[in-house]
């Protein structure tokens, strides 16, 4: 995320610092420099939806065969929130604009871009699939803010769908060549 919002977001009058530390009222800590866009990951689950109970099967080059499960999949979910600059004349228009831009940068991409992902998001069979502006998973915003002890403000909820390779041991072994069907000769019936 911090990647796309950085190649989408160059056109800002002042720049803008991208922080994913929590929103709380302590923030901005001393290493984040105002104005800035804080993407705070706030939930983390499995996507039921999209779990797939299906095995992979591979051959590899000796002629062993692979079996794994798919993968899992997991949501990411982000309460994202502007934080205007200390000299701003009218900070809620800044973190109002802010805002804007970060929305029109994400709904730009239903998925993460092939050229923004890092690290195992790159070997992933397809990019991952990321939603903005629909429902988050908080009971409440307003009992977020007052969990945090800071001041409500305006949020944007960010979610993006990961693949996580599966846990579950591989079953390797050689590949199914021949099949016996061998029948037994059964009791008949009176």
């Amino acid at each position: 995320m911090q990647a796309l919002l950085s190649r989408e977001l160059p056109n800002l009058v002042t720049p803008v610092t991208l922080t994913f530390a929590a929103p709380d009222d302590e923030f901005p800590p001393s290493s984040v420099a105002l104005p800035a866009i804080d993407l705070f990951l706030y939930d983390v689950r499995e996507n039921r939806e999209l779990r797939s109970a299906e095995w992979s099967t591979e051959r590899v080059a000796d002629g062993t065969v692979r079996r794994h499960r798919a993968p899992t999949r997991v949501d990411c979910s982000y309460l994202i929130t502007a934080w205007s600059g200390a000299g701003a004349t009218d900070p809620a228009h800044d973190e109002h604009h802010l805002l804007s831009e970060v929305i029109l940068a994400l709904l730009r991409h239903p998925t993460l871009p092939d050229e923004v992902l890092q690290g195992t998001l790159r070997t992933q069979d397809a990019p991952p699939p990321a939603s903005a502006l629909q429902a988050g998973r908080l009971q409440s915003v307003a009992d977020f803010w007052q969990a945090l002890g800071g001041r409500a403000k305006a949020v944007v909820h960010y979610t993006v769908t990961i693949s996580v390779a599966s846990v579950a041991p591989k079953l390797a072994g050689p590949p199914v060549t021949d099949m016996v069907v061998r029948l037994k000769q059964g009791l008949t019936r009176p």
